[in-house]
C-alpha cells in the first residue's frame, strides 16, 4: 500500500508534463496552419493547372484518374479544351450566325430596295422551254425542304435556350427541340439523299469554264445592265451548286459523326466536328437565303423553272441564251410527225 500511494503522488506531476508538451506541440502545429487561404499562391491556382494541361485545340490532353469499368471515358476528370469549346459556342458562334444570317437578310431587303425586282426585258412570249424534267425537281425538293427542317432545328438546338425558351417557357420548350432533336437526326438522311442526286444529275453542267468568268465580271445581268451568255448554269448557280454539294457533304459527315459519338473520333474529334458542323451550317444557311431570294422575289419567272419545270422562252433567252439556243436547235431537229 505505501507503494501504491508513492505512486500517485507522481501522477500529477506526470500529467502536469504531459498537458505542457501537448499544449506546447499543438500551437507548434497551429502556427504551422495559414490563417486564410491566399489566392495569390500557385497552389491554389487551378488556372496554373489548366494551363499546364491546356493542348491545341481538338486534341484529347486531360486530367484523368482510374476506373475499372469497361467505359474508359468515364476515368476523365476535366478536359481543358472543352472551355475553348464552350467559349467557341458561347461567343464566336454567336457573332458568325449573326452575322451571316442576319446580315444576309439585312443586305438583301437593301437591294431589293435599290434594284427591285428583276425583269424579264422583253415581257413573257407565251411559250416556254422544259428546264427540268420530274426527277430534276424531286432532286432540288427534297434537298430545299429537308435543308430547312435542318436549319431551324439545328438553330433551336444552337440558339434556342437563350432566345425560346424565355418566350415559350420551358415545357413547350423542351418538346418541341425533342421533336426537332428526332427530325433533325432522319432528316438528314433525306438531305445527304438529295445531295448526292443532285451532283450525279447536275456536276456535267456545273463545270466552270471561261464564260463564268465574263458573267462575273459583268455581275450576270443582277448588278448592271444586260445579260451574259450562260448555258445550263450560269456561273452564280454554279457557285450555288459547288457550295451546296460540299457544304451539304461537309455537314453530312460531321453530323454523322456527332449522331454516333466516339464511334469514329475520340471527344477532341467530336469537337471539332461540332465547330465545324455549326459554322458551316451558319454559313450555308446564309448562301441558301440569298438563293432563295433570287429564285422567288427576286426575278421574274425564276421560281417556274423548279415550280412547274417550264420556263418562259423570253425570260430563258435573258438569262441562259446559250442554253436556249441549243434547245431550240434540237426541237427543230426533231421530225415532224406525218399527217
Amino acid at each position: 500500500m505505501n507503494g501504491l500511494r508513492r505512486l500517485l503522488r507522481f501522477v500529477p506531476g506526470v500529467l502536469g508534463v504531459a498537458l505542457l508538451v501537448w499544449l506546447a506541440t499543438g500551437q507548434s502545429v497551429l502556427a504551422q496552419q495559414p490563417n486564410s487561404v491566399n489566392p495569390g499562391k500557385s497552389s491554389v491556382q487551378e488556372d496554373q493547372l489548366l494551363k499546364a494541361l491546356k493542348p491545341a485545340f481538338g486534341t484529347t490532353s486531360a486530367i484523368e484518374g482510374r476506373v475499372s469499368i469497361p467505359d474508359k471515358k468515364s476515368q476523365r476528370l476535366e478536359q481543358p479544351a472543352g472551355r475553348d469549346w464552350e467559349s467557341f459556342r458561347a461567343s464566336t458562334l454567336t457573332t458568325v450566325g449573326v452575322v451571316s444570317i442576319l446580315g444576309t437578310l439585312a443586305l438583301l431587303c437593301v437591294f431589293y430596295l435599290v434594284r427591285g425586282r428583276i425583269k424579264i426585258d422583253d415581257g413573257r412570249s407565251g411559250k416556254t422551254l422544259l428546264r427540268f424534267d420530274g426527277l430534276d425537281r424531286f432532286a432540288h425538293w427534297l434537298s430545299a425542304t429537308s435543308f430547312i427542317v435542318l436549319a431551324l432545328s439545328g438553330l433551336n438546338i444552337t440558339f434556342g435556350r437563350s432566345l425560346l425558351l424565355p418566350l415559350i417557357g420551358p415545357g413547350a420548350f423542351a418538346q418541341m427541340t425533342q421533336l426537332g432533336k428526332y427530325a433533325h437526326n432522319y432528316v438528314g438522311l433525306a438531305f445527304a439523299f438529295g445531295i448526292v442526286l443532285m451532283f450525279l444529275l447536275w456536276v456535267k453542267d456545273n463545270i466552270p469554264g471561261p464564260r463564268d468568268i465574263v458573267w462575273l465580271l459583268k455581275g450576270g445581268g443582277i448588278i448592271g445592265s444586260g445579260h451574259p451568255p450562260a448555258g445550263r448554269f450560269n456561273a452564280g448557280q454554279k457557285l450555288i451548286f459547288w457550295s451546296v454539294v460540299v457544304g451539304g457533304t461537309v455537314l453530312s459527315i460531321t453530323g454523322y459523326l456527332l449522331m454516333f459519338p466516339f464511334v469514329f473520333t475520340d471527344i477532341g474529334g467530336q469537337q471539332a466536328a461540332s465547330v465545324v458542323h455549326a459554322l458551316g451550317g451558319v454559313v450555308l444557311m446564309a448562301i441558301i437565303i440569298a438563293h432563295i431570294y433570287i429564285g422567288s422575289i427576286g426575278m421574274e419567272g425564276a421560281f417556274e423553272a423548279m415550280g412547274t419545270g417550264n420556263v418562259d422562252l423570253n425570260w430563258a433567252r435573258d438569262h441562259h441564251s446559250i442554253w436556249t439556243e441549243q434547245v431550240l436547235a434540237d426541237e427543230r431537229q426533231k421530225p415532224t410527225p406525218a399527217e
